[in-house]
């Protein structure tokens, strides 16, 4: 009996050893919005008719690495994950689901997948009724995206709208978003989804750095001859330069960080 017990110790240990170098799915992390947060190295052409800009979501796979990943494991299970940035520059969460946009994400969306959802700036474009959503419309989209989330068993988060750079006044930073960030809060309390208020984050971040300097650094606010795409220059207190791509980026990390497990 005993010459049979050696090849099964010696199988089932090659199949435990084999179990641990089987490396996991990366989880898929997918970001839904609008400019804000698209990647725009994905155009043809980017250096040439783009470069600066950038969305937050551009610059995010940095701090998903293997130890990034150790802080975040109450909503990443796994040793990996790949962004995969489907946001698109003017879009609201009607427009967005209106041009398929999320039913293409629905089809490969997966167990455990991340979702983060950040509209706002365009649903509140009342002069453009191609993207203008109310916020009772606003809520129902958001409801309908966490929902169809989970329902594929994804982990949906949501995210108020980060901050443009006005108004400011005696050097705070505050909202132009007016009622939109709150209705984000409150559709997270509602349906117990996690939430990152990167309105009242950006504010208080910009704030700290100062007018002059968020101005410069991080907003299209671009010297004439200085960048291919814009040999006019540029001034823009919406969109982002890389660095301030990096430090919403980072504001979202951080966010994920201390949301409390699902």
């Amino acid at each position: 009996m005993k010459k049979y017990i050696k090849p099964f110790i010696i199988l089932g240990t090659a199949f435990l050893l084999m179990s641990f170098m089987v490396k996991r799915e990366p989880v898929k992390v997918y970001l839904i919005g609008d400019s804000t947060v698209a990647d725009y190295a994905l155009e043809e052409q980017y250096m040439e008719k783009r470069y600066p800009l950038m969305g937050w979501g551009q610059v995010f796979q940095q701090f998903l690495s293997k130890d990034s990943l150790k802080n975040l494991n109450h909503l990443i299970k796994s040793d990996s994950a790949q962004v995969i940035d489907k946001a698109k520059g003017g879009r609201s969460t009607r427009s967005f689901f209106e041009e398929g946009r999320w039913k293409e994400i629905l089809l490969t969306l997966k167990k455990n997948d991340l979702v983060l959802i950040q509209f706002g700036h365009n649903d509140a474009a009342k002069d453009k009724p191609e993207r203008y959503v109310d916020i009772p419309g606003y809520k129902d989209f958001l409801r309908m995206y966490v929902k169809e989330s989970r329902a594929k068993g994804a982990r949906p988060v949501l995210i108020t709208p980060v901050t443009r750079n006005y108004p400011w006044k005696e050097g705070k930073l505050g909202s132009a978003h007016g009622e939109y960030p709150q209705a984000v809060i409150d559709v997270a309390k509602e349906l117990k989804v996690p939430v990152i208020d990167l309105t009242t984050l950006s504010a208080a971040f910009f704030t700290s750095k100062g007018n002059d300097f968020v101005t410069k650094n991080y907003f299209m606010n671009l010297d004439s001859g200085k960048y291919v795409a814009y040999p006019k220059g540029q001034k823009d207190n919406t969109h982002f330069q890389p660095e301030g791509a990096k430090e919403i980026a980072r504001l979202v990390y951080e966010g994920l960080k201390k949301i409390n497990k699902l």
